[in-house]
């Protein structure tokens, strides 16, 4: 889902594909299943984004109407395609997520553009005008970042800072992921919207989203391993669930469950010699556990 955006440093070659090329990528995507081109396409993050966002609603009992879903969606698949594409056009150490979007891109970049502007047709119809400072806020710390990770310029003094805040840029993605989580419930009702009972939750959320993305950059890039990291995570959500339970039942629930994928995610750690492009599906499809709050409606 949120594997790390970073800048890298050689062209990609692009030759003319071969007919053993074509044959050698019809026999990977045989491989690979519907979880490995659930990945691949980028359709994991928004997947997760839907979910959790729909989760946060559910604690505070505001019912979604589907254009913040849709546009939260919408939003979030051409953010990661471009951020893939502008990767994979950098060239360097590659993974195959990065392939795949390079050998599609005149299929991905078209769509992906398409649904950012699909999602601006939303917000500038359906988005409250009460809504739109931190729709806007959200939206303008990402396009900082992601100008600053993927452009010839220095990250922003207020994207530094936050970044110092986050402690990392990983940091920084799993709370923007989070906070964009926010946004369809309180665009649905800005003047209602009960932050404070969320703030716990979102907080909790945010470093499982972190996790998630140091998960992937310790699995890709520096060989360490992070399941001590995700027992420590799960250990404390639930404590945090039991603290909630008396006064906030419904955020205990969400919070339990995501303790559930942190403990998910310690146990894939344990297991990284598996498929890469399955174990980097896997650990996104642990972050849908919330669907089980379906369960208590």
């Amino acid at each position: 889902m949120l594997s790390r955006m970073e800048k890298v440093a050689t062209p990609l070659a692009n030759p003319l594909r071969s007919p053993q090329s074509i044959a050698n990528e019809l026999e990977r995507g045989r491989r690979l299943g519907l979880l490995g081109r659930w990945h691949l396409a980028s359709l994991d993050a928004p997947t997760v984004a839907v979910v959790w966002a729909w989760a946060f609603a559910w604690t505070v009992r505001i019912p979604l109407p589907a254009w913040p879903l849709a546009l939260l969606g919408l939003a979030v698949w051409a953010i990661y395609v471009g951020d893939r594409l502008l990767d994979a056009r950098a060239g360097g150490a590659l993974q195959e997520r990065h392939r795949f979007h390079w050998r599609h891109r005149r299929i991905l970049a078209p769509l992906a553009a398409g649904a950012a502007l699909a999602a601006a047709a939303i917000a500038r119809r359906r988005v409250p005008a009460l809504a739109l400072p931190q729709d806007s806020a959200v939206a303008l710390a990402t396009l900082a970042y992601f100008s600053g990770v993927h452009g010839r310029i220095r990250l922003p003094q207020g994207v530094r800072r936050l970044m110092e805040a986050a402690g990392s840029r990983e940091g920084l993605v799993g709370g923007l992921f989070a906070a964009g989580c926010l946004l369809p419930a309180w665009s649905v009702d800005p003047v209602g919207f009960p932050l404070p009972r969320l703030v716990l939750p979102a907080i909790y959320f945010s470093a499982l989203a972190w996790l998630n993305v140091r998960a992937i950059t310790c699995w890709e890039t520096e060989g360490l391993r992070l399941g001590r990291t995700a027992d420590v995570l799960a250990g404390a959500g639930v404590l945090l669930a039991v603290g909630l339970a008396s006064w906030e039942p419904r955020a205990a629930a969400m919070v339990a469950l995501g303790a559930m994928s942190a403990a998910l995610v310690g146990w894939l750690d344990r297991r990284r010699d598996a498929d890469p492009v399955g174990l980097r599906a896997a650990v996104d499809l642990v972050l849908l556990t919330p669907l089980l709050l379906v369960l208590a409606r």
